[in-house]
């Protein structure tokens, strides 16, 4: 985790592109930033971040497909292409749109709806996700957690603590809620890391891993068409069989594989990411310790922190829309940087200090908006209770590597640590 920034205000760049010229050229001007930016070793966060927030906001980048996008990186900024209709994920779908990665997307998820048919498939999966039915779930995710910890303690360390518990711990809970087995972990969860990555593998394995897993959602929802289950997958299955106009099959198929691949990537990663940053930070380790009623606090600050993504999904501007004095024009491509957000100094105070008593915290680590992550209370539940339980059970744990020798994956949507060696 990097020290603290004294982050100062500097001299906007104001770039305004003629809007008649969106469809059919690139911008005129300095030539795009590469994206995505090089990282830094364990946590700490590219410094071109803090550089776009104080002098050029809205900024060009090239990404991993070839073509252009708007990368915001202020609180404001983002908080507006998050929340703003005129910046829409269905759009990604049109034929030629800009994209992210070399290959496309090409299917409709709630990812990339915008109302109202988001709003119509999202309400058939909240009501799994309010508060009272994650209360009801803790007992369960406490019970994995005490099982994976304890297996841990048997083993002679270092453990690596991604498979021992970021790992496991998510995948299961995922699997019980949508009634997926549990023995088929490894082989989604390879499809996933696929699926998620932007410059890690070759388009026709992006390509492949899409397919694998719309295969394995296609083959699940016919098992369960034919032997249902106490599982939100058979819920959904029996929603689209009594009235298929409120969720066709493919939107059936592409819902289940967004619930499962955000439902276990994001929380494996920050799980990951919050030990890391907990044990090189000894002093807030210790208050955690101290004060285990700081836990929720603690989870939101290194959310806050320590996002498992840097930005949130692409969006396309429906109209020319204007931000930190830049033109964006219609049909631009705008990637809006949650990290850098969480970090702006027009927000927080010393923003890259932790700091488990900040009086408010509303990050982005889930998003805002529409698309806000409907799974963030169960996210949040898995957070609180793994943390908070690892730092109790192994009161001594520490790193068996130095910070510097933690590898991130490189070339991946969601950003985490491949392997956390500790000890006790």
């Amino acid at each position: 985790m990097p020290a603290d920034l004294d982050e100062r205000e500097g001299q906007d760049s104001p770039m305004t592109i003629s809007p008649d010229a969106a469809d059919t050229a690139q911008p005129s001007g300095p030539a795009p930033l590469a994206y995505p930016f090089e990282q830094p070793p364990g946590l700490a966060q590219c410094p071109m971040y803090a550089h776009l927030r104080a002098t050029e906001p809205v900024a060009r980048v090239l990404m991993p497909s070839g073509d252009q996008a708007f990368l915001l990186t202020r609180y404001e900024d983002v908080r507006t292409a998050l929340s703003d209709p005129r910046f829409s994920r269905a759009a990604t779908l049109e034929p030629g749109a800009p994209r992210l990665a070399a290959a496309p997307q090409n299917f409709k998820s709630l990812l990339n709806m915008d109302p109202p048919e988001h709003t119509r498939v999202r309400k058939l999966v909240s009501r799994e996700f309010t508060a009272r039915r994650v209360a009801a779930l803790r007992p369960r995710i406490q019970e994995h957690t005490d099982a994976l910890l304890e297996a841990m303690a048997k083993q002679e360390p270092p453990v690596d603590l991604v498979p021992a518990l970021a790992f496991q711990l998510p995948v299961t809970v995922i699997c019980e809620l949508l009634g997926v087995p549990f023995e088929d972990r490894d082989e989604f969860a390879a499809w996933s890391r696929v699926f998620l990555a932007t410059t890690a593998v070759s388009k026709e394995e992006m390509l492949a891993a899409q397919l694998a897993l719309r295969t394995y959602l296609a083959n699940l929802v016919a098992a369960k068409r034919e032997q249902p289950g106490d599982d939100l997958l058979s819920a959904l299955v029996s929603i689209h069989d009594e009235d298929g106009d409120r969720l066709q099959e493919e939107e059936l198929i592409f819902l289940g594989i967004s619930l499962l691949v955000a439902g276990h990537e994001t929380t494996v990663n920050q799980i990951a990411n919050s030990v890391v940053a907990l044990l090189t930070h000894p002093e807030q380790l210790q208050q955690l310790r101290r004060q285990p009623e700081l836990i929720n606090a603690a989870v939101e600050e290194l959310l806050r922190l320590h996002p498992p993504g840097n930005e949130a999904l692409l969006r396309i501007t429906l109209e020319d829309v204007e931000l930190s004095g830049v033109t964006i024009p219609r049909g631009s491509a705008v990637l809006p940087s949650l990290s850098s957000a969480n970090r702006d100094v027009r927000q927080y105070d010393h923003p890259d200090t932790v700091d488990f008593d900040r009086p408010s915290n509303p990050h982005f680590a889930f998003s805002h908006g529409t698309h806000y992550c409907i799974g963030s209370g169960l996210a949040r539940a898995e957070l609180q209770i793994a943390i908070g339980s690892l730092i109790a059970r192994f009161p001594t744990l520490r790193l068996a590597v130095a910070e510097e020798e933690l590898r991130r994956p490189e070339g991946m949507l969601v950003h985490g640590i491949a392997s956390l060696p500790v000890t006790w």
